[in-house]
């Protein structure tokens, strides 16, 4: 059935399974993705959305290196939002509330259009080996099936364990089996795993909730979208979305159920995302509130199906039906599914380089939630790295890897890698130090010519983006070079209640004001004129804007990220004797000899590496 040698075989078709497998295709691999169903290519186990805080800049990264994500998130969407627009530009982030159904079927259109890509549904039990580097894998069916790497991407599917209540039943999600074997057979190499925990609210019938005596939400008046090619447009139409909040008496119902929820009696015993905890763990742990908000997201465009966010529960079912009928807006409600926990095993990611090759089997790479994260778009950051480093390994080319001050992606891998995963891994925009420079509107600027370089991202991308960099540049010079009239400027300055200017000056000196943006100089003279010419697009006008605003913030970062890169440039030998270095301390040497830094930057911020141990390092370095 398989008579030749895959290059790449990628296990799972979650976000980071569909992701690797694109990438290692569309570089020129031969890929084979595996997985148990292929009717859930793709599919959303969670809640039906791509982005949000800190994880709309991730999608817009995978789509500036060619990754899928922000083209399968444009052409489902039904509804497009910029959060925190109230905030400066290093907070904005786009999220799309998506077609659940759509988004898979996009993600199976998108991947059967990709040459050089198989698939094969079947179940994964083992894998193959010689001596300490993969050769393939082995499925439930007893077929081996050889490949030069092998990527797993399980997500929560590792001896999965579903709890409602007091009753539990194994699977990966709702409706599907787990996945039984892979984890022995990596633990009987000495991998090292443990058991994490996560949670999905329940899903409820559309017509018998009242939408009227709930909060409508919106999406933007003017939206835009992920993808920076053209191949996807902004929505035309969109659906709504509404917030409605718990009451003491849906709180006083939830605890009543406490005796028999698996989180409270010891039934489950691994650890849940912090920051999206299940509505049990909010109202215990936050028990002085007497409210909590819930989110009321439709599915799609065409199903009355709606997903309540905000109301993650392992409760038992008829605890979860009571609490929820005394929502408002929820009196009536008919349930279509009750929400659950699951558990799954994952491997600690400090078994992993940079790369996501696993330190201990060559050509073996992990992504997704096998690394202890959560969220899609952590786990298709992951993937389209592991595809790309799959495919660059077996054709001996360098790895790649992106540092902190290039990308969310390089500060999500770095954090695993050196920190670890006790608890499921979140991106914050609070865990980059360089946000100012890694903005949603950048993406393309940042890290389009490095994909391009290594033969990822298209001629077409890197011209949009030269192009871009090339009006941008000439806006900013025009802006900084070009004088307003002065009755024009202080009627606008007049109505924003700013000081008036006495004297004319640069437009650029105009838009630096907080209270002035850009929307309210194009129509000034002679700007206008220039602005129709040029047929600047708003997107250039954008990051013009900020540009100006933000330089002073922008250059210092770039300046800490310089000297960042200096550390990074020293490198620490593979087979570097940590144990000879006296001036180290012991728990210097047991945690530099256990994760193997590359190079100085990243030994620095290792828990427990002081700069003292930094110092004596950098000596050692120079000795070299």
């Amino acid at each position: 059935m398989f008579e030749s040698k895959y290059d790449v075989i990628v296990v799972g078709a979650g976000h980071a399974g569909c992701e690797a497998a694109a990438a290692a295709a569309n570089l020129g691999s031969k890929t084979l993705l595996i997985t148990m169903n292929l009717q859930f290519t793709g599919q959303m186990s969670c809640n039906p959305a791509m982005g949000g805080i800190a994880k709309g800049q991730i999608v817009r990264e995978i789509d500036a290196l060619g990754g899928y994500s922000g083209i399968v998130s444009d052409n489902s969407a039904i509804q497009f939002k910029m959060l925190n627009q109230s905030k400066g530009p290093a907070m904005w982030s786009p999220r799309v509330q998506s077609d659940r159904s759509l988004f898979a079927l996009e993600w199976r259109k998108m991947l059967e259009n990709t040459p050089k890509l198989d698939f094969y549904q079947d179940m994964v039990v083992d894998l193959l080996f010689d001596k300490e580097a993969v050769q393939g894998v082995v499925t439930s069916l007893g077929l081996k099936i050889y490949s030069k790497s092998v990527v797993l991407t399980n997500g929560t599917f590792l001896n999965g364990l579903i709890h409602i209540g007091e009753k539990n039943f194994g699977g990966g999600r709702a409706g599907e089996t787990a996945s039984i074997g892979l984890t022995a057979a990596l633990e009987n190499v000495g991998f090292q795993s443990g058991r994490m925990k996560t949670g999905t609210p329940p899903r409820v019938d559309g017509r018998s909730l009242n939408f009227e005596v709930m909060e409508e939400q919106a999406g933007d008046e003017q939206p835009s979208k992920f993808s920076y090619l053209p191949i996807t447009k902004p929505l035309t139409k969109q659906r709504s979305c509404h917030i409605t909040h718990t009451n003491t008496t849906v709180h006083e119902i939830l605890a009543s159920g406490f005796d028999r929820s698996p989180m409270f009696n010891g039934n489950i015993k691994s650890t849940g995302p912090r920051y999206c905890p299940s509505i049990e763990d909010k109202i215990n742990r936050f028990a002085d509130k007497n409210r909590h908000q819930i989110f009321v997201e439709p599915e799609g465009w065409d199903t009355v199906e709606v997903y309540v966010n905000g109301f993650s529960t392992s409760l038992p079912d008829d605890i979860q039906y009571k609490a929820l009928k005394q929502v408002k807006g929820f009196e009536n409600v008919k349930f279509f599914r009750p929400g659950y926990a699951i558990e799954y095993d994952y491997f600690q990611p400090t078994q992993l380089f940079h790369t996501l090759e696993t330190k201990r089997i060559e050509g073996l790479y992990f992504a997704g939630q096998i690394n202890g994260t959560t969220g899609y778009e952590e786990a298709g950051a992951q993937g389209i790295i592991a595809g790309i480093n799959a495919h660059l390994k077996i054709n001996d080319q360098e790895p790649f890897i992106l540092g902190r001050e290039e990308a969310y992606i390089g500060v999500l891998i770095d954090d695993l890698i050196l920190k670890g995963a006790e608890e499921p891994y979140r991106m914050f925009t609070s865990r980059a130090e360089y946000r100012t420079l890694l903005r949603q509107d950048n993406a393309d600027d940042r890290l389009t010519a490095r994909s391009h370089k290594i033969g990822l991202a298209s001629d077409e991308r890197l011209r949009l983006v030269d192009n871009k960099a090339k009006a941008k540049t000439a806006l900013v010079h025009y802006l900084e070079k070009t004088s307003y009239e002065l009755q024009e400027a202080n009627a606008l300055l007049e109505a924003k209640q700013s000081d008036l200017v006495t004297q004319t000056d640069k437009f650029a000196k105009l838009l630096s004001r907080p209270s002035v943006q850009r929307k309210d100089i194009v129509n000034f003279n002679p700007l206008a004129n220039y602005l129709k010419e040029n047929q600047f697009t708003d997107e250039v006008f954008e990051q013009a804007e900020i540009q100006i605003k933000y330089a002073g913030y922008i250059d210092k970062e770039k300046r800490n990220a310089d000297k960042l890169k200096r550390l990074e440039n020293i490198k620490i030998p593979k087979d570097f004797n940590f144990d000879v270095l006296a001036s180290l301390s012991f728990e210097a040497k047991e945690k530099l000899n256990h994760l193997r830094p590359n190079t100085l930057a990243q030994a620095s911020r290792i828990s427990g590496i002081n700069p003292s141990d930094i110092s004596v390092l950098l000596v050692s370095m120079g000795r070299q």
